[in-house]
């Protein structure tokens, strides 16, 4: 295989999936259409989940044509990994690493949501992008403020959620990978 060719595929690949499932998540926080970062995800996206809306209804707390065309996307790019390294692609092998990636890409999506929402509370809280990041962290980190105590006025959350997420990749690690494709 390539590997710049799978790089890019990859990079593209989990990109996008990322995109469409922070749209998904977006809407499951009931986060702003007129949000920049909303319309930021909107425009990248709606060439494949409008037409997706057509067939597929979103309900009030579910984005099925975003979480749709995210799952499609680690699909194809799980089906163009086998292609392109030489395998056979089967179901069951397919759909289980496109589930791992996806997984993989989602949980470092809410890492990085966590990073950025830490960091411009630092830096400046009352910028446009805080309460988006504020309201689309709020989920993860609710349970554990409740549990955590302030430090010296330091909210602590954020580091033991970051912490947390680590642990539940290495379940997911890619090291694992190769053994699950006979390789």
């Amino acid at each position: 295989m390539n590997p710049i060719i799978w790089m890019l595929i990859e990079t593209v690949g989990s990109l996008f999936a990322s995109t469409c499932v922070l749209r998904a998540y977006a809407w499951r926080v009931h986060l702003s259409p007129q949000n920049p970062v909303s319309q930021f995800v909107n425009a990248l996206t709606d060439w494949v989940v409008k037409p997706l809306g057509r067939i597929v209804k979103p309900t009030r707390q579910m984005d099925w044509p975003s979480t749709i065309a995210a799952v499609a996307v680690s699909l194809i790019v799980a089906l163009l990994f086998f292609l392109l390294s030489g395998r056979t692609p089967s179901p069951g092998p397919v759909l289980l690493l496109a589930l791992i990636w996806l997984i993989r890409w989602s949980l470092y999506l809410m890492m990085g949501i966590i990073i950025l929402m830490a960091i411009m509370s630092l830096i400046n809280p009352y910028a446009p992008l805080a309460p988006a990041l504020n309201q689309l962290a709020d989920p993860i980190l609710s349970p554990l403020r409740r549990i955590i105590p302030l430090v010296g006025n330091f909210d602590l959350s954020p580091l033991v959620a970051i912490l947390l997420i680590q642990v539940l990749l290495a379940f997911v690690h890619p090291g694992s990978i190769p053994a699950l494709m006979g390789g």
